[in-house]
């Protein structure tokens, strides 16, 4: 399977917390590359990835990843899924949960200090999970996820 390609963008407003919260990520950790927040249907409803990586097909990628994390973790340990790492030769992508209905997925080069990237990472997911979840609810409150 070849690398994914950038795309013209698509036509979608990204969360402008949910943007704030990917920068400052970026801000925080060194060699985090990129980051995205997609919804579990594969929607993309913010990123701050390369252009070399096209959102949609990442968005796309992550939840499927995110829906065989939910049904092993729960088939494994009868569980709920949290997060997944993949190692690759030229670095890591991390899939957190960021609700029941969204992921934050972070991509980071091969000497990020993985540890950090979760101690940083997690939090975000959660506030996220808050936010999407808070704006759902309620979505004259603050911007919400658009899509048409």
């Amino acid at each position: 399977m070849g690398r994914l390609t950038k795309m013209p963008a698509p036509d979608f407003a990204p969360d402008p917390v949910v943007m704030a919260e990917l920068k400052a990520l970026r801000d925080r950790i060194a060699d985090l590359v990129g980051s995205l927040v997609a919804s579990s249907d594969g929607m993309v409803i913010a990123c701050d990835l390369p252009d070399r990586v096209e959102p949609a097909g990442m968005a796309a990628l992550t939840a499927s990843e995110l829906a065989l994390s939910y049904r092993l973790a729960a088939t494994a340990h009868g569980g709920s899924f949290h997060e997944v790492v993949v190692r690759g030769t030229e670095g890591y992508v991390v899939i957190y949960s960021a609700g029941r209905a969204a992921s934050l997925t972070v991509l980071a080069g091969s000497g990020v200090n993985v540890g950090r990237l979760h101690l940083e990472s997690r939090p975000v997911a959660r506030s996220i999970a808050g936010h999407l979840a808070a704006s759902a609810l309620d979505p004259e409150a603050g911007d919400s996820i658009h899509r048409e």
